[in-house]
């Protein structure tokens, strides 16, 4: 088992690895293998990359993330614009009508409000947010409606796609469906194998809502 040194010590050495980060104003702190990052990035795409950075070493058992966004001047939109471009954005890459989804921005920060047939849908509409200049954040209220399926059935369509993606863990990981909210427990190895997880339960079908209860071992 790692020490909390050697954590630390592997933690800073993947952001140093990942070419997407810039680890001039970061910070990291380890007890207990909880990693905590601090400090400020540029934009809003770099901050998920320094969360991803930090779960994918092994022996990290949980990220506490304090991190700002900053983004450069030259970078810096006014609200207005901001919005424009989010619209364009969720129509021409996300497939999502202005019908479906209302934006509201507020220094930066993007507020996605609607009603989509899917959860993958509701969660392509933030990843590509996110990846706009001068978006400080995303808070994602798009809800799911007008997809029902059996309890039952959303539960063996998950069960079958674990076992594709990660067929050592999928025996170790429960699936409790109640009214589309998913609920995934258990233990899996690494935090790849729980976003994994967490990822094939999202794209099943009448999901709304997935609780991650899953620990790492």
């Amino acid at each position: 088992m790692k020490t909390d040194e050697q954590l630390k010590r592997e933690v800073e050495e993947e952001l140093h690895y990942d070419c997407a980060i810039n680890t001039a104003n970061l910070g990291v702190e380890v007890k207990d293998g909880i990693v905590t990052l601090l400090g400020s990035l540029a934009s809003y795409v770099e901050k998920i990359a320094t969360e991803k950075a930090a779960q994918r070493v092994a022996g990290v058992r949980a990220v506490v993330v304090k991190l700002e966004v900053r983004p450069p001047s030259n970078d810096m939109l006014p609200d207005e614009e901001t919005a424009n471009m989010v619209r364009s954005a969720l129509r021409w890459t996300a497939g999502l009508s202005q019908d479906a989804v209302k934006v509201q921005v507020e220094k930066g920060w993007v507020t996605l409000r609607g009603e989509v047939p899917s959860a993958h849908l509701a969660h392509r509409a933030t990843r590509v947010v996110r990846r706009l200049r001068g978006v400080t954040g995303v808070s994602n209220l798009i809800d799911v409606v007008g997809v029902h399926a059996a309890a039952d059935d959303i539960a063996s369509e998950i069960g079958r796609a674990l076992e594709r993606h990660a067929a050592r863990e999928a025996k170790h990981i429960h699936i409790q469906v109640r009214d589309g909210t998913v609920t995934l427990s258990g233990k899996v190895g690494s935090y790849a194998q729980r976003s994994a997880a967490r990822g094939a339960a999202w794209s099943a079908t009448g999901v709304r809502a997935v609780v991650d209860e899953l620990d790492i071992e």
